[in-house]
């Protein structure tokens, strides 16, 4: 029993985008701490309205 089956070496990465993974995962780092950063300036201003 012998069927045609194409193996791919895994290795060969066909579909792999080119892309730049330290600079996608600089890029998520900072826009996380610059949301981050801006709730907490809001929160800081809502606390000082309130009180």
């Amino acid at each position: 029993m012998d069927a045609n089956v194409h193996v791919v070496d895994p290795r060969e990465h066909v579909n792999e985008e080119p892309r730049n993974d330290f600079f996608d995962l600089m890029l998520g780092f900072g826009g996380m701490f610059a949301l981050m950063l801006v709730i907490f300036f809001a929160m800081v201003i809502v606390k000082f309205i309130i009180s």
